[in-house]
């Protein structure tokens, strides 16, 4: 999205031989557009960088990435690298702001494939586009450069089908082993040892590992319709989710319908320690994945028509949904009464966390809730405890809604809140908290979130089941502050706790 307080230059201006149309989209160092050639109508994207409000430090970075970004595409010529076509600089007397502004002319696409994951879109033929990024990756590493800023925004998809790594104005020459880059990245695709290291006067030191881990990450994404590796609703909390995994106090949780090859392959690429990366070359997961399918082993779409039944199941049963609650980002929910579900008895013992078969958990929800459990591998997030969530939540009606304070669906999701943690949980392309594979599996990884956040601030591990309830209704925060469960969360729990002793003895009570 345009950043509205930055001048942009009108369509039909020309930089040098290029005419200028509509804006791509900005950052912080500025904008890019559309643009096509006057001679030819060659399409090409022009990335406009002012300087005339930087200091000279900063004006001295910019130059220094701009310099890099050229050097780097006069030397790399691959098909899976965007080039940069020229540099010119900006003729406008009449917009100062981007009087003697630097552009760079680069290969135009039509989306990145953070759009693409942005908007809840399947990634088209994901296995095309990862090969396209680790053969590009591999030319890069193997003529002696790393890009140092891997992420979905700076992987470029084309009309035809291309695939272009992108923005290289943190690709850097290596020295030996190692080279040098401003301490810059994305936060959330930078490894581990990133943050441990001492930045000196040449910068931080970056290695081919770091673009490995970064590939990880990025596979990850594409794979599971952008769900990032780590949890955490910020860059900041998914960086430091994975800085406690690279001190061994988490372990490593992919998305459970990964196929196993490549669960492999993205394991690897995230190991902890740059030592383990090592023997992960770009090159040899070129090769490892050249023989891959592009399928991938995830339940499919939910059907419309166990939704129906799932809907008229409930309907039957008489499940309703009373009460109302505060809610947002730091406070997510307030307990609210709501009538419980008829008696179902005579089941059996379940397995430890599992959901008894005679229970009241519609038969339909039961494989989709096992599924979302797998997403976590803390001991405390089973089956049958977010079961119990979502009996106290909505009684398992999918088309329960709390309006007064925005909870929809089978979770009683917040819209909002929803977007910070979404998964696709169904496969389809799509994240939406109506659908209840979506909203459940959000669930699962929103609690196991909980769950860690607890453990690390040492509360008891016996209390946990109590605490996720708690810290789903109101925050992790305020559980943390309150050293337990907050007494206006209470109610909630005590109703959650009631549901996981029911299923955990194999009987549901009224």
């Amino acid at each position: 999205m345009t950043d509205l307080t930055t001048p942009t230059l009108p369509e039909g201006f020309r930089v040098d031989g290029w005419e200028l149309a509509g804006v791509i989209g900005s950052g912080g160092w500025g904008t890019v557009y559309e643009a096509r050639a006057v001679a030819d109508g060659t399409p090409a994207a022009v990335k406009v960088l002012p300087t005339g409000a930087l200091a000279p430090g900063q004006r001295a970075a910019l130059g220094e990435l701009v310099d890099r970004e050229v050097r780097f595409s006069a030397e790399a010529d691959h098909p899976h690298l965007v080039r940069t076509r020229a540099v010119c600089t900006v003729d406008a007397p009449d917009v100062p702001a981007l009087d003697g502004a630097i552009a760079l002319v680069m290969d135009r696409a039509e989306e990145s494939l953070c759009e693409v994951l942005n908007a809840g879109r399947a990634v088209p033929d994901p296995l095309r586009v990862l090969r396209g990024v680790v053969e590009g990756l591999a030319h890069m590493h193997g003529a002696g450069w790393v890009h140092g800023d891997l992420k979905p925004a700076n992987v470029l998809l084309g009309t035809d089908g291309e695939v272009w790594l992108a923005d290289f104005g943190l690709a850097t020459e290596l020295d030996g082993t190692h080279a040098h880059m401003p301490p810059l990245g994305t936060l959330d695709h930078l490894p581990p040892e990133w943050w441990s290291q001492r930045t000196g006067a040449d910068g931080a030191v970056v290695r081919p590992t770091a673009d490995i881990w970064a590939f990880g990450v990025l596979a990850h994404q594409v794979l599971t319709g952008g769900l990032h590796p780590f949890p955490g609703a910020t860059a900041r909390a998914r960086s430091l989710a994975a800085q406690s995994y690279a001190r061994g106090t988490t372990p490593l949780r992919l998305d459970a319908g990964l196929d196993e090859n490549w669960r492999r392959i993205v394991a690897d690429c995230l190991a902890p320690d740059h030592e383990t990366r090592l023997q992960h070359t770009a090159a040899s997961l070129r090769s490892r994945i050249a023989g891959l399918s592009g399928r991938r082993v995830r339940r499919g779409p939910w059907p419309v028509a166990a939704l129906a039944a799932l809907a008229a199941v409930t309907a039957v049963a008489g499940f309703t949904l009373l009460g109302g609650g505060g809610n947002d980002k730091n406070d997510r929910k307030d307990d609210g009464g709501r009538t419980t579900p008829a008696v179902v008895t005579g089941a059996r013992q379940p397995a430890a966390g599992s959901i008894p078969e005679d229970s009241d958990v519609p038969v339909a929800l039961r494989p989709v809730i096992a599924d979302a459990a797998k997403r976590c591998t803390d001991p405390e997030v089973t089956p049958a405890l977010l079961a119990a969530m979502l009996k106290a939540e909505s009684g398992f009606d999918i088309h329960a809604s709390r309006p007064a304070s925005e909870e929809y669906g089978i979770a009683m999701w917040t819209p909002a809140v929803f977007r910070a943690w979404a998964v696709d949980g169904d496969g389809d392309g799509d994240k939406d908290y109506l659908s209840p594979p979506d909203a459940i599996s959000t669930m699962s990884l929103y609690t196991c979130w909980l769950d860690q956040q607890f453990k690390k601030a040492q509360l008891p591990v016996a209390d946990l089941p109590a605490l996720i309830a708690a810290g789903w209704r109101t925050s992790d925060r305020t559980v943390i502050e309150e050293r337990g469960v907050p007494a206006r969360a209470q109610p909630y729990v005590d109703k959650v706790l009631r549901n996981l002793a029911d299923y955990q003895k194999g009987v549901s009570t009224p």
